[in-house]
C-alpha cells in the first residue's frame, strides 16, 4: 500500500464541521469522565452531586451539538466519497454514532423526568418529558447504561478505523478532519 500524495488528499470537511467534530469528542470525553469520577466520592456528597449535574448538562450539550452538526452538514455538504463497501461501513458507523449521541441525552432526560427530578442544562430548567414513573425510569436507566457501554465501542472503533486509514492505508481520511 503506497502513501497518497498530498495533492491527492480528498477535499477536507468545512472548518465548521471539523471544529464541531472535535468539540463533540471533547464533550463526550467530559460526559464519561464526570460520571466515572462521581464514584470516587461518597453518595450524597456535594462533589458527587455536582459531578452528576455536570454529566446531565454536558449530555444535553451533546444533544444540542448534534443538532448544530446536522445544520452544519446541510450548510456544508460532506466531501464526496468513494461508493465502495468501506464507505458503506463508515456510513453505518456514523449513523450508529449519531443515533448514540441523540439517544443517550434523550434517555437521560427521560430518566430524570420519570424520577420526578428537575432537568437542568447548566442551571436552566427544562421541561419534563414525562411524568413520574419509576418503572419507566428503571427501564430507561438500564438502556442508558447499556448504550453507555456500547458508546465506548463505537468511539473506539471509529478511532481505530481513522488510525487504520491514516497509518496503514494512508488515504488522507484524517487529513479531511484537519489532522496532518
Amino acid at each position: 500500500m503506497s502513501a497518497v500524495a498530498v495533492d491527492s488528499i480528498p477535499r477536507p470537511y468545512s472548518r465548521l464541521s471539523i471544529g464541531l467534530h472535535w468539540l463533540m469528542l471533547l464533550l463526550l470525553v467530559a460526559v464519561y469522565a464526570v460520571i466515572l469520577l462521581r464514584h470516587e466520592f461518597p453518595r450524597g456528597s456535594d462533589v458527587r452531586e455536582a459531578l452528576k449535574a455536570w454529566h446531565f448538562s454536558l449530555g444535553l450539550a451533546v444533544f444540542i451539538l448534534v443538532g448544530l452538526r446536522a445544520v452544519a452538514r446541510l450548510l456544508h455538504r460532506a466531501p464526496p466519497r468513494a461508493h465502495d463497501w468501506n464507505e458503506r461501513v463508515a456510513g453505518a458507523m456514523h449513523l450508529a454514532l449519531y443515533g448514540f449521541m441523540i439517544a443517550m441525552p434523550l434517555l437521560g432526560w427521560v430518566i430524570l423526568s420519570a424520577e420526578g427530578e428537575p432537568v437542568r442544562l447548566f442551571g436552566l430548567a427544562l421541561p419534563a418529558l414525562t411524568g413520574s414513573n419509576e418503572a419507566l425510569a428503571e427501564r430507561a436507566e438500564t438502556i442508558h447504561e447499556m448504550l453507555g457501554t456500547i458508546g465506548y465501542w463505537l468511539v473506539g472503533l471509529h478511532t481505530a478505523a481513522a488510525l487504520f486509514h491514516h497509518y496503514r492505508l494512508r488515504d488522507g481520511v484524517l487529513a479531511r478532519m484537519g489532522v496532518r
